[in-house]
């Protein structure tokens, strides 16, 4: 029996996955196809990108303080607290900036399209477009997965940007002068890990985004059902980020 039910639970995991991935072909693919939605994909876009702005700065600021507080306590006792900038910008760069701004993200925008499309799902707001021939793909998931995929690495640089500013802040009361600061970054970084920096957060859009359409187009069971989808599409877009983040990171290691 409990063999049975594990079967059962695995071989609904495994065709969910395999949605999940045909529904993220489609979208991508119809990026490139015609109507393009250019007004719903501005409404989108102010609202998973200028929306979650506030956010991701006051993340970036302290982020970038504590990390630079803590670096200059430890490089402290061996007189190099000169290398905190390139400690503070490979930290932030590579792994934490993307990270934190895609959990932010998902947290406050997964949750709110897998809530949006989901409403619309319980009231047969999508059974009705799909009636008058509307391609569902291409009017609910491309705009909110075109703007995502704009947004997040934006705000992703802005995120490492105020870190880097909040950790000089930090940096100041240790008489660290800003080219002390910044001239470290070429000892810590080269140029793939700012590549790595912006590729990260691609991946992380198509994520989250995907995951809120996905889970909320497969909403049932009326306001209930609404709110525990949209909790289940943080969780699972917020596990995704933090488990391809670490595949990324070891693709890049590798071409080091």
């Amino acid at each position: 029996m409990k063999l049975a039910l594990i079967d059962q639970r695995v071989l609904r995991f495994l065709a969910g996955f395999q949605a999940w991935f045909f529904l993220t072909g489609q979208a991508l693919v119809r990026i490139f196809r015609k109507p393009s939605y250019y007004r719903d994909f501005a409404i989108q876009f102010d609202k998973l990108g200028f929306s979650s702005l506030f956010i991701c700065l006051l993340t970036g600021l302290f982020t970038g303080m504590v990390m630079a507080l803590q670096a200059l306590i430890q490089l402290k006792p061996f007189a190099a607290t000169s290398y905190v900038g390139g400690m503070v910008a490979v930290t932030m760069i590579k792994e934490l900036g993307p990270v934190l701004a895609a959990l932010m993200v998902a947290g406050r925008v997964g949750s709110a399209i897998t809530a949006e499309l989901g409403t619309m799902v319980v009231t047969e707001q999508v059974d009705a477009m799909r009636v008058e021939g509307t391609d569902i793909i291409q009017r609910l998931v491309t705009p909110r997965l075109k703007a995502m995929l704009l947004a997040l690495p934006l705000l992703t640089v802005i995120t490492d940007a105020i870190a880097m500013f909040g950790g000089y802040l930090i940096a100041t009361g240790y008489d660290i002068s800003p080219i002390m600061y910044l001239s470290t970054f070429t000892q810590f970084m080269v140029p793939l890990d700012y590549l790595e920096g912006v590729f990260k957060p691609l991946v992380f859009a198509c994520l989250i985004t995907m995951t809120g359409c996905y889970v909320g187009l497969n909403t049932a069971g009326g306001a209930e059902g609404v709110g525990a989808s949209a909790k289940r599409a943080v969780v699972i877009s917020s596990v995704m980020v933090l488990m391809c983040d670490f595949f990324i990171a070891k693709l890049f290691v590798v071409f080091r």
